[in-house]
């Protein structure tokens, strides 16, 4: 009686046994489909199309956050997805300038103070406008400066010093670039050399534009615009929204080409209200400079093929918020120079790609990250 009754649990037992072990491998049968199906269609990770780079020269946190204080506490910088920092020191000082600065991030390489599109032995190295032209896309420089000076020159040009601006002009014609605006108009017009290069810009079918309500009635082909005989005046003295105005046109001319765009947009003077040392001057800068930044991120929201890329070369004036207030947009802050510092420069990302510029890096790794965003090959 009583091995029957063991045999009959024994077999009871070995039932359940194998009816749990079924069900467990039906489970995890289960479990691994949507492994199987969705991991064979992996999407691949996406490269934008387009590529913004906003420059806020002489751009450090302390210039960020009296911006940010003295407009209440918000700015559309904060709208970036994705923060890092770079180091910026020149191949040949600890504290960089805005030739070897910017021309970092053009070439990827690090180069001495004063240098345009050149590498520390003076050897001319193509910029990321050039490789992007070179594969078919469509490009662009802003500034509200003249538009030889250092930051922009460091993507077209390529000369020993930041100082030969008609030089850097020439360049630009060596180049199909399709948009750009700026200052610097003597540069091309009134030269040394008797040479009017403003002519061979029209013969290259460029439309030529002498003020702001000029550019905004462009919307195709290309264009080069000239705001000032040299540099632009500050907001304060009536620049008003230029560079809001110009990357609207601007944007809207680069989109039109399939294949995408490259365009470096400057906040020029943030730079000068550091030289300064005048905190109304860097505020008003930053805060038109953070319009542009708005207006660059909505047309990368909705274009959903643009990586924005917001950085500086370098800070000026070692700015130091001392006091403020956020309700009323009040800044205190002092400075211990009149020149540059060499802290670390904050960078700031959105849209596909922008993971790549998190962490710490180089200024010149800013370059590499760019060309494999585009999956280009230098």
């Amino acid at each position: 009686m009583l091995w029957h009754i063991l045999s009959d649990y024994r077999i009871f037992t070995f039932t359940i046994c194998i009816l749990m072990n079924t069900f467990l491998r039906f489970f995890l049968i289960i479990l691994c489909i949507p492994t199987v199906i969705f991991g064979q269609n992996k999407p691949e990770v996406k490269h934008p199309k387009n590529i913004i780079l906003l420059i806020g020269d002489g751009m450090g946190v302390g210039q960020i956050y009296a911006g940010l204080t003295a407009n209440k506490g918000k700015l559309n910088l904060e709208r970036s997805q994705f923060i890092g920092f770079h180091k910026n020191q020149a191949s040949d000082e600890y504290v960089t300038d805005s030739g070897a600065g910017a021309t970092a991030f053009a070439i990827g390489k690090k180069t001495y103070n004063g240098a345009i599109g050149v590498d520390s032995a003076k050897k001319s190295l193509p910029t990321i406008l050039e490789i992007a032209e070179k594969h078919g896309l469509a490009t662009g420089l802003l500034a509200t400066c003249s538009i030889t000076h250092a930051t922009p020159a460091s993507f077209i040009a390529h000369q020993p010093s930041r100082s030969m601006d008609e030089e850097i002009a020439a360049d630009f014609l060596k180049t199909d670039i399709d948009v750009f605006i700026g200052g610097g108009r003597k540069y091309f017009a009134n030269r040394k050399d008797g040479k009017n290069l403003i002519d061979s810009l029209k013969t290259r079918k460029y439309q030529i534009a002498n003020s702001i309500a000029e550019v905004e009635k462009v919307s195709t082909g290309k264009l080069a615009a000239f705001l000032a005989e040299e540099q632009q005046p500050k907001i304060s003295e009536g620049r008003g929204e230029e560079l809001l105005k110009s990357t609207k046109v601007a944007l809207n001319i680069l989109k039109q080409n399939k294949k995408g765009f490259f365009v470096m947009i400057e906040g020029s003077q943030i730079d000068w209200g550091g030289h300064a040392n005048d905190t109304e001057y860097v505020i008003n800068e930053m805060l038109d400079f953070d319009k542009v930044i708005g207006e660059a991120i909505d047309f990368a929201q909705k274009d959903g093929n643009t990586l924005v890329i917001i950085t500086a070369d370098h800070e000026t004036g070692g700015l130091a918020i001392t006091g403020g207030d956020m309700k009323t947009g009040k800044v205190e802050a002092k400075y211990v120079t009149k020149g540059h510092t060499g802290v670390m420069i904050p960078v700031f990302a959105f849209g596909p790609g922008a993971e790549a510029f998190s962490g710490i890096y180089q200024n010149n790794d800013i370059f590499q990250k760019m060309l494999k965003a585009f999956s280009f090959k230098n």
